[in-house]
């Protein structure tokens, strides 16, 4: 599983203004937890960084950590989202997994971070 220990941070340069950071890592890999085929996408965060911004290194790192790891596109996704959240505590932060098709199915899974969104319960 992905270790969010490798995660490191760096200082906001401009803590006094809300921009927004956005990175896309275009070649994310992990497998289908009942097949155990390759699951192939793109994971993209998008966040506005409080005091601390994540260094892409790190993040990349932390990304290949699940290339062999049997886990579900939802649960990917949201870990992704809660172990960012938890360590870069931002004023936003979203999540986008966008994954190839498999039998003529494509999937895309978007989480959020933030107050109110672990509030939210489905209707």
């Amino acid at each position: 599983m992905a270790d969010p220990k490798l995660l490191q941070t760096f200082p906001n340069p401009a803590p006094g203004r809300d921009y927004v950071i956005e990175h896309t890592h275009h070649e994310f890999t992990s497998v289908c937890p009942v097949t155990g085929h390759p699951d192939f996408g793109s994971i993209t965060v998008r966040y506005v960084a409080d005091r601390t911004c994540v260094e892409l290194k790190s993040l990349k790192l932390y990304f290949h950590g699940f290339r062999n790891q049997g886990i579900f596109f939802e649960a990917v996704t949201n870990k992704i989202c809660d172990d960012l959240g938890a360590l870069l505590k931002p004023r936003r932060l979203t999540v986008v997994s966008d994954w190839k098709g498999r039998g003529g199915v494509t999937s895309v899974i978007t989480a959020e971070w933030g107050k109110g969104a672990a509030r939210r319960r489905p209707t």
